[in-house]
């Protein structure tokens, strides 16, 4: 099977058309950077809807940062994956390191993204993450978790693609899971878009302008 999106915006506009029912229920978009983060300023246009950023980031093996075994997202929240860790002979521990390092990242865009803008308050709302896809779901694992942290009354997961695995690990961490294509063979994210150029810090920074301007209006 060929791509199935031209690129983020085309598939943000499909995906948008599942989400518009959480219209009137007054939603925070938030958008997973970098890449998640493009869908998400369209898909807030679309809903007309608050939008705002998360950074979630992934925790590799020792020797292998692309291998994922976790994951980690704002005020120390954390997941593990913890067959992986098992399979490499980790703990957690091992790799205190990393999670130090991923923190700084952290820390480092979302104050390079928001500026001086505030977090919006997603207590008691309906909270839509948006990632430009899926893979082993344990970055949105994290995700969830954060926002549920936050006291987010009820989380949606949307990506335009899939694998089921990861919608499968992800299933039971949201109240409701929006993929437009899960394929049987997945590989990776990229493969599903003409398209999937990288994202700069800029372009996330670009689109929290459409946040800027609903804060003001608010």
């Amino acid at each position: 099977m060929g791509p199935l999106f031209r690129d983020r915006i085309d598939a943000a506009r499909k995906l948008s058309q599942l989400l518009l029912k959480y219209r009137d229920r007054n939603p925070v978009i938030l958008g997973m950077a970098r890449g998640g983060m493009v869908l998400a300023a369209e898909i807030a246009r679309q809903l007309t809807a608050d939008l705002d950023v998360l950074v979630v980031r992934k925790i590799g093996a020792p020797g292998n940062l692309e291998y994922g075994v976790g994951a980690i997202a704002p005020d120390g929240v954390r997941v593990f994956d913890n067959a992986a860790l098992a399979s490499l002979n980790l703990t957690a521990f091992d790799l205190s390191q990393t999670i130090a390092k991923e923190t700084e990242e952290i820390e480092r865009r979302l104050g390079l993204y928001r500026e001086a803008m505030l977090p919006i308050d997603v207590s008691n709302r309906t909270v839509i993450l948006v990632d430009d896809g899926l893979a082993t779901g344990i970055t949105a694992i994290a995700a969830s978790r954060y926002v549920k942290q936050l006291g987010a009354s009820h989380v949606v997961f949307a990506a335009p693609v899939c694998s089921r695995p990861g919608a499968r690990l992800l299933h039971d961490d949201v109240d409701q899971l929006i993929c437009l294509q899960a394929p049987e063979v997945f590989f990776a994210v990229g493969m599903w878009y003409e398209d999937f150029s990288q994202v700069t810090d800029q372009e996330v920074h670009n689109r929290m302008s459409y946040a800027k301007r609903r804060e003001y209006l608010a």
